[in-house]
């Protein structure tokens, strides 16, 4: 896409093309350790969460990606499966799934963690680099976009029905 065609672009759509180059390039970047963008952002927000002291089950891991929860179950069990992440019940709640990192998972997820970096570095490098004032401001932007609610409207009147009224 020219930078032309880039001011006739709507938000819209400039967010779904970085976003669909975001994704393709961290597929690219982590497929040499196994894994894909989906599960890698799976396991780099476990490692997050651990670091606090939190061990969260599938749906606070679901709510913390913004993930789907079945999605995420499916995912959970392909990297238990993998050796990566152990599953285990919540004492408190039978129905729900407590998350944690093996040590084979902790090991890839933090090799994963720098190639994705370096990835987010190059990405930025326009802005200045990940500490940049240009960046700062970006992210925050992007954090008030993403706190912004999404919920659909009922249709608009079309312009007969609008005359008819």
């Amino acid at each position: 896409m020219s930078p032309a065609a880039h001011e006739k672009a709507t938000a819209g759509y400039l967010v779904w093309r970085l976003s669909t180059k975001w994704r393709t390039a961290v597929d690219r970047a982590v497929a040499p350790l196994g894994l894909t963008h989906a599960q890698y952002s799976l396991l780099a927000s476990l490692h997050g969460m651990a670091r606090t002291g939190q061990q969260p089950s599938q749906r606070q891991l679901a709510d913390h990606t913004g993930l789907e929860a079945l999605y995420v179950s499916k995912l959970a069990r392909a990297l238990e499966g993998a050796g990566l992440l152990g599953r285990s019940r919540d004492p408190a709640d039978p129905r729900a799934m407590r998350l944690a990192l093996t040590e084979q998972g902790r090991d890839v997820t933090g090799r994963a963690i720098g190639v994705v970096q370096e990835l987010l570095e190059q990405l930025l490098e326009p802005l200045g680099g990940q500490g940049s004032a240009r960046t700062r401001e970006f992210t925050r932007e992007l954090a008030l976009l993403l706190d912004a609610p999404l919920a659909p409207h009922p249709p608009h009147a079309t312009h007969a029905e609008k005359e008819q009224s």
